[in-house]
């Protein structure tokens, strides 16, 4: 090794989901919403001002900001976002995951988690998961340095009532609890009714999801304005200039349409419940998602030879070669169109 290689960091990188190229596929893998975003959002696209991209964006996303406040009933100083989740996230483990304590999150959950405490060099352990794929509440009641869980859960869809995320709020007055939210919309409560009683809550959601702007990467998180100052200070020590003009004028636009966005939701939530009952005629079994996917498995056939089964007809589903998930696939809910093809080719492979 060259003297200068010992001083390079090295990390395991998070693994995204494949970004399959061409025409005639069905891209059912990496959660994306099916349908196209607000219209007010391809108008404002149209209508953009070319000239202001050479100027720099508002450092304050200011009316993306607002627009966020005044959606979910928060003040303006409630509100941070930034370059999609994952960046509202990482900017979260910086700011708040210093102590000498171990962060908890779980064992089968969003492995970016894992990630950044590696890459930040922040003590993580990760209490596992009930025979059920179940966060249980009591492992997070123990002594730790903060709380990050994904409410549903990824990979499995499964959503922890806002009871317990409440117990485990009670049980951690003195660490941050993040709950991450990107799947909210699609079924549960969300930890916002929590805010008013708890300073130390921060809730985290994106525009990648029920809103159908994952091109964009917008983020966000909602939590006491004492939060917000400080991932702002880190911001600002950072990077001042995270959102694009074109992110933060679009996801302004998004916001206000409330119609369309809940006309999206019941379209996909109307599918998944259909799919729940195609599935399971199909030998499959499932946790119970109320997220826009699901985390199946076949009675019968291994994971694996479903998914390069279905890769070979160009559908494109995730598969995760990890303990415990090895027979499980992770299937996006897509149109009605995308979820027949889906199925009748299942319905084939299954037969043979």
């Amino acid at each position: 090794m060259r003297a200068w290689e010992a001083n390079i960091r090295r990390v395991v990188p998070y693994v995204p989901g494949e970004q399959p190229k061409g025409e005639n596929l069905i891209k059912l893998n990496t959660n994306e919403n099916p349908y196209p975003p607000a219209p007010e959002a391809a108008q404002a696209l149209r209508e953009m001002d070319y000239d202001q991209l050479r100027k720099y964006p508002d450092p304050a996303a200011t009316e993306l900001t607002a627009c966020l406040a005044d959606y979910y009933g928060v003040g303006r100083d409630q509100v941070f976002v930034g370059v999609g989740s994952d960046d509202v996230l990482a900017m979260a483990f910086l700011t708040f995951f210093h102590s000498q304590k171990p962060i908890l999150f779980p064992d089968i959950s969003y492995s970016f988690y894992k990630v950044w405490a590696e890459l930040f060099g922040i003590l993580y352990e990760t209490p596992a998961l009930d025979a059920d794929f179940a966060i249980c509440p009591e492992d997070y009641y123990r002594e730790n340095g903060g709380i990050v869980f994904p409410n549903p859960n990824a990979p499995t869809g499964l959503l922890m009532p806002l009871e317990q995320v409440e117990n485990i709020l009670c049980h951690n007055p003195d660490v941050i609890v993040l709950v991450d939210e990107a799947y909210i919309d699609f079924g549960g409560r969300s930890a916002l009714e929590l805010l008013d009683r708890y300073e130390n809550l921060l809730i985290v959601q994106t525009f990648s999801k029920a809103r159908s702007m994952a091109g964009m990467r917008i983020g966000f998180a909602i939590g006491s304005p004492l939060l917000i100052r400080a991932l702002n200070d880190v911001k600002y020590s950072y990077n001042s200039y995270t959102m694009n003009l074109p992110s933060l004028v679009l996801g302004a636009e998004a916001v206000r349409n409330e119609r369309y966005f809940r006309e999206t939701l019941k379209k996909i939530t109307d599918t998944r419940e259909r799919a729940k009952k195609r599935f399971r005629e199909l030998g499959f079994s499932f946790p119970d998602s109320m997220a826009n996917f699901l985390f199946v498995t076949h009675e019968h056939v291994p994971a694996r030879l479903i998914y390069e089964a279905l890769r070979a007809k160009q559908i494109y589903v995730r598969y995760f070669n990890q303990k415990r998930l090895r027979n499980y696939l992770r299937i996006t809910i897509g149109t009605d169109e995308e979820m027949e093809a889906l199925f009748a080719f299942l319905k084939e492979y299954l037969a043979s």
